[in-house]
Order: C-alpha cells, then sequence, then structure tokens
C-alpha cells in the first residue's frame, strides 16, 4: 500500500443537501470568496517568506508552515461549500469542524534545489490540477441539479469531485512548500472509509 501524502481530505459528509441553499449557493458564497481574496494577498507575502526562510534553514519553519496550513485549510472549506462536497456554511480560519477537511503533516527537510525550482518542477502537476478543477467545477453544476431534484448529492459524483479537489490542494500545497512530496494520483476515485469514534470517515 503507498505511503499516505502528507496533504490530503477527510471527508465526514452526510450527502445530504439543502435545496434552499443549493440553490443560491454561488451567491451564498461570495463573502467567503472575498474573504479568500484578501487572505490570498497575505498569503503571498507569507509564501514568500517562506520560501527564503526553507531555502536558508532545509525546511519551513512551523509558524510559517501552520499560517499556510490555515490559509489553505479554509480555502478547502469555502471551495468544498461551492463545490457541493460539503451542506453547512463554512466557518472562518480556526472555527468549527467541517465536513470536509484538510490534513496537512509537519514540517518535513526539503532540498533547497528544488525549493528554488519549486515553480518549475510544479509545472506539469499545475497543469493537471487546472483540468481537475474544470472537471470539479462540471460535476459541481450536474450536481446541483441532481440536488435540488433529490436532496442529496451522489456518492460517486462527490468521490470524484473530493479526488480532483485534493489534487489541486496538493498542488497548492508542493507550490507553497508545505511539503516535498509531489501531487498525487495515487488511488481510485473513490474515498478510503477509515473507523473513527462517530462511525467512518473517508479520507483521499
Amino acid at each position: 500500500m503507498a505511503e499516505r501524502h502528507p496533504i490530503g481530505l477527510v471527508v465526514r459528509d452526510d450527502l445530504r443537501r439543502s435545496r434552499v441553499t443549493v440553490a443560491f449557493r454561488l451567491l451564498l458564497a461570495v463573502p467567503h470568496l472575498v474573504i479568500l481574496l484578501v487572505f490570498g494577498l497575505a498569503a503571498i507575502v507569507a509564501a514568500i517568506l517562506n520560501l527564503l526562510a526553507t531555502l536558508a534553514r532545509g525546511s519551513s519553519p512551523a509558524r510559517l508552515h501552520g499560517f499556510l496550513a490555515d490559509l489553505l485549510s479554509y480555502a478547502t472549506r469555502v471551495h468544498a461549500y461551492l463545490l457541493l462536497l460539503a451542506d453547512p456554511y463554512p466557518s472562518l480560519p480556526g472555527g468549527r469542524d467541517y465536513p470536509v477537511e484538510l490534513r496537512v503533516s509537519p514540517p518535513a527537510p526539503q532540498r533547497r534545489w528544488t525549493v528554488l525550482l519549486r515553480p518549475v518542477l510544479a509545472l506539469p502537476a499545475a497543469v493537471l490540477a487546472s483540468v481537475f478543477a474544470y472537471l470539479a467545477g462540471v460535476l459541481a453544476v450536474l450536481g446541483w441539479f441532481v440536488c435540488l431534484a433529490r436532496g442529496r448529492f451522489p456518492q460517486g459524483m462527490r468521490d470524484l469531485g473530493a479526488y480532483c479537489l485534493r489534487y489541486v490542494l496538493q498542488t497548492q500545497g508542493y507550490l507553497l512548500l508545505l511539503t516535498p512530496i509531489y501531487p498525487s494520483l495515487d488511488g481510485p476515485p473513490g474515498l478510503e472509509l477509515v473507523p473513527d469514534q462517530s462511525g467512518f470517515v473517508a479520507q483521499t
């Protein structure tokens, strides 16, 4: 079995969707998209500082790593909501648990030459991530009609959408130096079920 990637998703979604919030999902997500835009400016500054620090130290400083991971985690919640992969309205960073959560491992040593060349090394993954992002959007549009009709998001579509989102997040995490591990295509589109205290958790 392949070793778990340092960046992944934990999905506790029950597939039920509120028809009212689904109907106005894009409009409801606008405030969070504006907040993401503002946080994106902070992320650029933090990413530059993280790049310089990682080049000097050979690993990402814990505070910068945690800050960027928190921002990416918030972006995960917003995009999961927008893509209909989860139903509750997202909370701000540090808020309550969400049905789709980002998992990021602690900082790991990184080769300095890979840090310096990270934008070039990540280019193939970024191209594929853009394809996956488009596919996730198509699934969300199709799922929008299904959710309005049935009040549920089909599990196969949810799982494939989560798989696409996971790859996009792994690519972003790789670019932000949150991990030295290249984005992974390992595993089927479906989610692996692992037990937790409340029953089962789907993890990618």
